[in-house]
């Protein structure tokens, strides 16, 4: 199914009424059940509902594996997912939180709850974070909806698109689990902003690092500090903001490839837009601190699925 559709509008322009013929992204109500009860209901872009509800379980922590699921069943009116797992015995949590997704997100999952501090040793250059969220960023077809992709080095292993931002990291974790792509030590890019729900859908993943084009809330930097999960905002291709867990974002070598640009071939200078040298402002409890940060290798590969 598309994840557009078709409509008219007018557009007053240069003092003028013109008819236009244009798209919008869908949005439909899906509901989830589970063991034959209704478990939730997702306002989202109704295409591979599959990923997006198996994405959703796993995140709430009712599957592990594709072990534990014995069937799965679009209905045909893409309104509606049947979900059967191995356990029988299955039953729906009596209250959900109501997130701040877009359309109303929601979440079994105790947000205040002590979470361990996720361990990794992935490190990430600033110019590394630029380079992929271009080209993240390059392929997106459909306006006015959400996208967000994993990625390993310097290459996008998966992208999904949907109305709504923490409906994106459930379609990646149901495509992962599918596909048996292992989703620890990977990179997060959003295009929406970063709630706790998100944080705490990557913490459960084990993502080290979290980038946004945008802001994240305060409760979502909160968890990233206590969780150590590097928490990127408002990430352009000359400048990002840090607001949780700094020390992997590999200053020292972003610093060694800044003068490796300035004194390369031919010891010719380039600026600053030519050495593609992001500007990184560190978010902290007492201020704001600055540093000026370089590229890493180019690009290797992308592949969108």
């Amino acid at each position: 199914m598309e994840a557009s559709r078709d409509v008219q509008f007018t557009r007053f322009e240069n003092g003028r009424w013109q008819t236009v013929d244009g798209t919008v992204v869908r949005e439909d109500l899906v509901r989830l059940h589970v063991n034959g009860q209704e478990l939730a209901r997702l306002m989202c872009t109704p295409r591979e509902l599959d990923h997006l509800a198996l994405g959703f379980l796993r995140s709430e922590g009712f599957i592990q594996s594709m072990a534990d699921v014995r069937l799965i069943n679009v209905c045909p009116s893409q309104t509606c997912v049947e979900v059967w797992l191995r356990d029988a015995s299955f039953e729906p949590p009596g209250r959900g939180i109501i997130t701040s997704g877009c359309g109303g997100g929601i979440t079994f999952a105790d947000l205040t709850a002590k979470a361990k501090p996720l361990d990794s040793d992935l490190r990430v250059t600033p110019g590394q974070i630029s380079r992929l969220l271009r080209s993240f960023l390059a392929g997106q077809q459909q306006r006015g909806i959400h996208t967000a992709a994993l990625a390993t080095g310097e290459t996008l292993v998966v992208v999904t698109e949907d109305v709504g931002r923490h409906n994106t990291i459930n379609r990646l974790w149901g495509h992962c689990l599918v596909a048996g792509i292992p989703t620890r030590d990977c990179i997060l890019l959003s295009t929406g902003r970063i709630s706790s729900e998100m944080l705490n859908k990557a913490a459960r993943m084990e993502i080290p690092v979290v980038v946004s084009r945008t802001s994240p809330t305060s409760l979502a930097v909160a968890l990233a500090r206590a969780w150590h999960v590097t928490l990127v905002g408002y990430a352009r291709r000359d400048s990002l903001n840090v607001y949780a867990g700094q020390e992997r974002i590999a200053v020292a070598e972003a610093v060694d490839e800044a003068s490796a640009c300035d004194l390369g071939a031919g010891h010719r200078h380039l600026d600053r837009e030519g050495c593609d040298q992001p500007r990184v402002v560190v978010a902290r409890r007492g201020g704001e601190h600055d540093q000026s940060l370089a590229r890493g290798p180019p690009l290797a590969s992308r592949r969108r699925l």
